[in-house]
């Protein structure tokens, strides 16, 4: 059984790996069609209706009131904060681009824990990383010098920053904060709360909903979005995290940006050449490294 469940956990990451760096192509396509944050709001709405009612249906009961308050905070900051600017950063900026920026959560995440948890001992390792993900970046910006005098372009970058920062707050909340709950029946509450709210931004923005306006390709992407990237990818995430070391599961962050940029060049045909390709590996290099020494410093912590 323990073997069975150690085989289903590779899969798992392997779905994880894949399948989370498609998710940036379908967004940007569905935000050809519908705003970023509606488009984000529709998809964890539908998410999380799913998977509330399939815990309900199996007899789980409603969560007390202090945890479900503690859930609203981390979906709205987790999935609002990020994927809905993430989603609506798709408008402006390539899915490949958006997925190699999202890439440095681990730094993002890095420098929370050290302000909000407990503090991180600065090493050679962690300043050598940091410095090599930023050269990386920079490389990617270098080559997109003419795009940045675009103010569009400049807001999308923004936008997925923020994105970037909102995960990695989120995840050390959700680190810091024992919630005592089943993780996927929390994170369909999460999705609930965060969808709700993405929709009532959108309206406050001006954004209705037309249906008249759903094409083939807006229900492709949305209905992907819901049962691949919310419903999957996260079931197979949160799987794969209670049964594989969390610095074997990290490694999708290094396979996601990859997937995201083949695919945007092949279908989108989105701007790949030698330096953008060499600036992502750099940018992976340094994250790998800042994380590989905050994974080292969280297991020396636990073993005194």
């Amino acid at each position: 059984m323990q073997q069975r469940n150690h085989t289903n956990a590779y899969v798992a990451l392997i779905i994880v790996s894949i399948f989370w760096g498609t998710t940036y192509l379908a967004a940007r396509i569905g935000v050809q069609h519908m705003h970023g944050m509606m488009l984000a709001g529709l998809r964890q709405t539908g998410a999380g209706i799913i998977l509330v009612a399939f815990f309900l249906l199996r007899g789980y009961k409603l969560p007390q009131v202090p945890v479900l308050s503690r859930l609203f905070v981390i979906g709205t900051i987790m999935l609002c904060g990020s994927n809905g600017l993430m989603t609506w950063a798709m408008q402006y900026i390539p899915s490949g681009l958006g997925a190699i920026i999202a890439a440095t959560v681990p730094i993002w995440i890095t420098i929370f824990s050290f302000f909000l948890v407990q503090k991180t001992k600065i090493t050679w390792q962690l300043i050598a990383g940091m410095l090599i993900g930023l050269l990386g970046i920079g490389g990617i910006f270098y080559d997109n010098l003419a795009q940045l005098m675009n103010e569009e372009y400049r807001f999308g970058v923004m936008l997925i920053t923020l994105a970037c920062v909102f995960w990695a707050l989120g995840s050390v909340l959700t680190a810091k904060w024992a919630l005592g709950i089943n993780y996927l029946y929390g994170a369909g509450f999460q999705m609930l709360f965060s969808g709700v709210v993405m929709l009532v931004i959108a309206g406050l923005m001006g954004q209705h909903l037309h249906f008249s306006s759903f094409t083939g390709e807006l229900w492709g992407s949305l209905l992907y979005l819901i049962f691949i990237g919310s419903l999957l990818s996260y079931s197979a995430y949160v799987f794969a995290l209670n049964n594989l070391p969390p610095s074997l599961v990290s490694v999708y962050a290094y396979i996601n940006p990859i997937v995201a940029v083949i695919l945007g060049w092949l279908i989108l045909q989105e701007k790949l050449n030698w330096l953008m390709g060499l600036s992502c590996m750099v940018t992976l290099l340094g994250v790998f490294i800042v994380n590989k020494a905050f994974n080292k410093q969280k297991s020396y912590e636990h073993s005194k």
